[in-house]
């Protein structure tokens, strides 16, 4: 079965930089689009940089010049690299993947999470 497993979140002070990590294994045919979210204590889960197979990407607004999302497809792996960190930012953060295993079906994956703290 397929799963997601992401790395790289920590504490970190404001205006310091991380990168996330998402690995997808299993029985893969393709990725057909990837994504992160994040949730912060008391509020829903938001989608914060999505890229799909084409390469396009779109952001939130509240990370839009700070955050990339990228994807290495050799590896069934992308990654989330955050610059300029706020105390917002503070969350969980969830990578997902839309999965195909056998086309023409696709099963949206999450990962565990990792939780980025940003000190002021």
């Amino acid at each position: 079965q397929v799963q997601l497993v992401e790395s790289g979140g920590g504490l970190v002070q404001a205006g310091g930089s991380l990168r996330l990590s998402c690995v997808a294994s299993g029985n893969i045919f393709s990725i057909s689009s990837m994504g992160w979210y994040r949730q912060a204590p008391g509020k829903q889960r938001e989608l914060v940089a999505q890229i799909t197979s084409g390469g396009t990407t779109n952001y939130v607004d509240s990370v839009k010049g700070r955050f990339t999302i990228s994807r290495d497809n050799a590896k069934n792996t992308f990654y989330l690299q955050m610059n300029s960190l706020k105390p917002d930012d503070t969350a969980v953060y969830y990578c997902n993947a839309e999965i195909v295993v056998v086309a023409p079906y696709k099963i949206l994956y999450w990962g565990q999470g990792t939780q980025v703290t940003v000190s002021s």
